[in-house]
């Protein structure tokens, strides 16, 4: 059994072209806003620059998937414990919720389509973790 925490406001997945640097102000984000409760991350690739972060800090410019709901494993979680994630992810897949996973050093988030957050809370609830609002 996992603790969960549903962070609040909606979030978005983007998408930048590969080589873009990262969008002005998007650094700050973390601690201003909700009191530090904004997480964001974002990932280069060779093909792309992966971007999640609260809706209403989406960069101008990018390709937008939102709005999703973000889950955070409470932490920290030792990164030699196996199949955290699977836990999360496999009654989430039964129940067909789509996701977004992401892991930080100290934990893992999980991100939902916000119109299936009732369904993936009852999924997760049923699989024996809590999730707190």
């Amino acid at each position: 059994m996992l603790d969960l925490a549903l962070l609040p406001g909606d979030y978005a997945i983007c998408r930048l072209p590969a080589g873009s640097t990262l969008p002005a102000g998007l650094a700050e984000a973390g601690v201003s806003g909700r009191g530090g409760s904004e997480v964001i991350s974002v990932t280069w690739t060779p093909e792309e620059v992966s971007i999640l972060c609260p809706a209403e800090r989406v960069p101008e410019g990018a390709t937008v998937e939102t709005p999703w709901r973000c889950l955070r494993v409470a932490g920290p979680v030792q990164l030699a414990l196996t199949g955290v994630l699977a836990s999360i992810v496999s009654p989430l897949a039964d129940a067909r919720v789509n996701i977004f996973a992401f892991s930080t050093y100290d934990t893992d988030y999980l991100l939902v389509p916000a119109v299936r957050l009732n369904e993936a809370m009852a999924a997760l609830s049923a699989a024996g973790h809590r999730v707190t609002t």
